[in-house]
């Protein structure tokens, strides 16, 4: 693929992910906010195949937009918010200061970036994004935070079953 295909293809990724992203955080309703999240995640699982990570991208939308999202779509309907519960009134001087801390995160990004310059690409392994190689070394050297991980998922799930319960 040319590289201009690919920076065409990049932004047609990264556009609608960052207004989903967008989405996700100024959406008032959680149910909207998750929706637009499953969106993000589709558009990240389409800049992985461009990083040429397809195994990645296959466990993006598998685990996270498929698994991940229904687990939390669930936890948001269970518990049933309503508009006194979601902070319909919220402070407007903590949306300012939310929104100049954003400004000023971005301004930074940007200013380092130029800062850095074009970098060149690193090499990387041949097997790279292939299944065996992210087992290997998720298997090896990362077995600890991977079991982690599955105990916290099973605490949250088992966590919102309890909250659920309380409320049928």
């Amino acid at each position: 693929m040319s590289d201009k295909a690919e920076i065409v293809i990049f932004w047609i990724f990264a556009i609608p992910l960052i207004a989903s992203a967008l989405g996700v955080v100024i959406a008032k309703s959680p149910v909207h906010a998750a929706m637009s999240l499953v969106a993000a995640f589709f558009f990240l699982a389409g800049m992985y195949v461009l990083l040429t990570a397809h195994l990645l991208a296959w466990l993006q939308v598998l685990v996270y937009a498929g698994a991940i999202m229904v687990v939390f779509l669930f936890v948001v309907m269970l518990l049933n918010f309503d508009d006194e519960m979601l902070g319909v009134n919220r402070m407007k001087v903590m949306k300012l200061l939310g929104v100049a801390g954003a400004a000023a995160l971005g301004a930074l990004v940007v200013v380092a970036v130029r800062e850095a310059g074009p970098m060149p690409m690193a090499r990387v392994a041949e097997d790279f994004g292939t299944v065996r190689a992210v087992g290997r070394v998720l298997f090896t050297q990362y077995l600890l935070p991977f079991e982690a991980t599955s105990l916290l998922l099973l605490v949250s799930i088992v966590g919102a079953v309890v909250v659920a319960k309380q409320r049928i």
